[in-house]
């Protein structure tokens, strides 16, 4: 597998941004929020992408964010391979939430409380395996087919 070390290094600033943006922060609030000191300049760089952040800043960065450092490297990872493991599907909680047919009551609920033990900025989709998509689709009373071919269509009507 070749890493595009430029790709990474722009989706890694572009998460770092977004974390800090969906907190209402500037960069100087981040800033002061460090247990080191850099300059604004350099934190801008890392958000770019422009400039590596080394494993120990990110994680004070992710530390001041308030987010676990493998969940950051996690949505990354995703981004830049985009690689579930074989049989694995991804699922959308917030699109299950939101679903309103009555068979699918019990996905609603365990999808309800997923959302729940979230941590700010962490992605609202996990990947099921095939023995949890066949339980699921036991739960809702649908073949395990017609199950993974409705949680393909919720997750693409809501944005991820």
């Amino acid at each position: 597998m070749q890493i595009d070390t430029a790709a990474y290094q722009r989706v890694l600033g572009d998460e770092l941004r977004n974390l800090r943006k969906q907190r209402g922060w500037t960069r100087k609030e981040l800033n002061r929020r460090l247990q080191s000191e850099i300059s604004l300049q350099t934190l801008a760089t890392y958000e770019l992408g422009t400039r590596q952040c080394s494993v120990v800043r990110l994680v004070e960065i992710c530390v001041a964010l308030g987010v676990p450092p493998h969940h950051v490297l996690a949505r990354v990872h995703d981004r830049v391979f985009g690689d579930a493991p074989a049989g694995h599907l991804a699922v959308n909680l917030a699109a299950v939430v939101a679903d309103t047919r009555p068979h699918l009551l019990p996905l609603r609920r365990w999808a309800k409380g997923r959302l729940a033990q979230l941590v700010p900025g962490q992605a609202a989709e996990v990947r099921l395996d095939p023995p949890a998509l066949e339980y699921m689709a036991q739960l809702c009373q649908l073949s395990t087919a017609d199950l993974i071919r409705t949680l393909r269509e919720l997750g693409h009507h809501v944005p991820r």
